[in-house]
């Protein structure tokens, strides 16, 4: 259990770091061609290892509708949201938001998964992280304030993966599939439906900055993608579904950590908001009836 905890932290942090990512590589190309460099070098190494270990069966095959279904909410959908609202967001807005992904994850989990019914102290959590994202947004100054469309974008990422953590619980996780099997399925996916509806005009442009290319291959690619999904699918089999996305409420530190560093202007606003979303996250991690 402690490694299970151990590797949770870890995803965490491989997420916060991802904005900063992002950043640079949007500045050179397309989000769609920042999603699809990204899995495409997130596929690349778990194949080889998925090959060599010998885990990809023509069974497996059967399960190919669920491995499309987690293509699109765990990789496509998520990503290209996240990566959109990037775009229009400081690094530390963008990583605060993705602290709504267990909100998400908790909605789903009370609506589809009967095991996990709610708490009144998780819907206590959820109305202080709604109330955290609402800070973050700042609707209240209109044109002046940050991007809602980049809001619009973060939350309907967050939304997807969360989506995904529930639906990876309910059909997926009593298979006992390898998790490096799961990952390179639906990570494999990704990149040919994303090969086919990208447009790919500038996408070299990228090689124009070392900075960005080693961001966008390793970062988000190797890391931020192979490994994160291998770490991902574990920590739902041992930890489940709800407690999996805790991971999420690391990730907002770290990227707000990152973008004062980067010299990003971190209002008072902005830390409430974060306050409030990992503190309603921490009661619906802990106000459970029953653990997954």
């Amino acid at each position: 259990m402690f490694r299970a905890y151990a590797v949770l932290v870890l995803l965490g942090i491989i997420w916060g770091s991802n904005f900063i990512f992002m950043k640079w590589a949007i500045a050179l190309i397309t989000p769609s061609q920042t999603v699809f460099l990204r899995v495409l070098f997130g596929f690349l190494p778990l194949a080889l290892i998925a090959w060599h270990r010998k885990v990809i069966t023509r069974k497996q095959l059967r399960y190919l509708p669920h491995f499309i279904v987690m293509s699109v909410l765990a990789t496509s959908f998520y990503y290209y949201g996240f990566v959109a609202g990037t775009a229009l967001l400081p690094t530390s807005i963008a990583g605060l938001l993705s602290g709504s992904i267990p909100i998400f994850t908790f909605l789903g989990a009370a609506l589809f998964l009967p095991e996990e019914r709610p708490t009144k102290q998780m819907a206590i959590g959820i109305i202080l992280g709604f109330a955290g994202i609402v800070l973050s947004a700042q609707p209240w100054q209109g044109d002046a304030g940050v991007s809602i469309i980049g809001v619009l974008w973060m939350l309907t990422g967050s939304l997807s993966i969360g989506a995904s953590f529930v639906y990876a619980r309910r059909f997926l996780s009593h298979l006992k599939l390898p998790p490096l099997a799961l990952a390179t399925w639906q990570i494999g996916i990704a990149v040919i439906t994303l090969a086919v509806l990208i447009d790919f005009d500038g996408i070299t442009n990228i090689a124009t900055d070392s900075q960005a290319m080693w961001g966008t291959f390793f970062g988000l690619g190797i890391l931020g993608t192979g490994a994160a999904f291998l770490i991902y699918y574990y920590i739902i089999e041992t930890l489940g579904s709800v407690r999996a996305a805790g991971a999420t409420y690391i990730a907002p530190v770290v990227a707000v950590i990152i973008g004062a560093i980067i010299g990003e202007d971190i209002s008072r606003l902005e830390i409430i908001a974060l306050l409030l979303i990992l503190g309603g996250v921490l009661l619906i991690q802990t106000g459970r009836n029953k653990v997954a």
